[in-house]
Formats: structure tokens, sequence, C-alpha cells
């Protein structure tokens, strides 16, 4: 395991690493990879937007105007929200580079890889995450 290059090191042999090598550097290049992948992508998605944006010819007739105006509200809620992930990818990464990445920002627990896996830039584990949304659903916090 400790020859295998980052490139090759797949979610599978994420997970097959022993407990005791929990957050190793391979887990965080393999991480630091799917997260700039991730950051690559919504970079590229504002990019196509703002392209698009740029070329379409706003029409004269009403009808047409309001699509438009439509099509791009809901691209803007779209980019909104990827900017906010971009964000949490940024700090994700700071992370890494502190050494804090995969523990969790409440219990310092480890966040566990599953969660990880599908959520790389989740700073909770899973209880604390739930006590958080039940704090939410509760008070509107």
């Amino acid at each position: 395991m400790k020859n295998k290059q980052p490139s090759t090191f797949t979610e599978k042999t994420i997970q097959t690493i022993s407990s005791g090598e929990y957050m190793s550097p391979l887990q965080l290049e393999f991480f630091r990879g799917r997260l700039e992948d991730e950051r690559r992508k919504l970079l590229e998605n504002a990019h196509e937007t703002l392209e698009q944006i740029q070329t379409i010819a706003v029409g004269s007739d009403p009808n047409d105007r309001a699509s438009t105006e439509e099509n791009f509200s809901l691209e803007f809620r779209i980019r909104d929200r990827e900017r906010k992930l971009l964000k949490k990818i940024d700090d994700a990464l700071l992370r890494i580079d502190n050494g804090t990445y995969g523990w969790c920002a409440k219990t310092g627990e480890p966040i566990g890889l599953p969660r990880l896996l599908a959520r790389p830039a989740a700073t909770l584990c899973i209880e604390a995450q739930e006590r958080h949304e039940f704090k939410e659903r509760s008070y509107g916090i």
C-alpha cells in the first residue's frame, strides 16, 4: 500500500487502510485530488455560464425576455450554491494543509472515510451533523 501513487489510489483502496492509518498521507493526497477536481469543475461551470450569458441576445419580444430572465435566474441560483460549495472546498484544502482534515470540528473525532467519500468538504462527523440539523429544525438556528 505504501508505494501506490495517489493517482491509482481509489475509493476501494482508501477504505482498506487500517484504522490506525486514518488520514495517512496517501488518503490526504486522494482527498486533495478529489477536492481540486471538484473545484476545477465548479470554476469551469461558472466560466461556461458567463460565456453563455454574454452570447445570448435578449430578444425584443416580452415572452422571450421573460423566458431568458427566468433561465438566468435559475443559473444564478445554481451558481450561488456552487459558490458556497467552492468556499467549503477551499476551507477543506486548507484543513488538509494544516492537518485538521478528516476530524470533526465539534468533537475532534474522525469524520470517517465513508462520509468523506460522500462529502469531501464535510467538517462534522455524522453524530455532530445530526445534532446540528436537529437544532436547525427545532430552533431555526
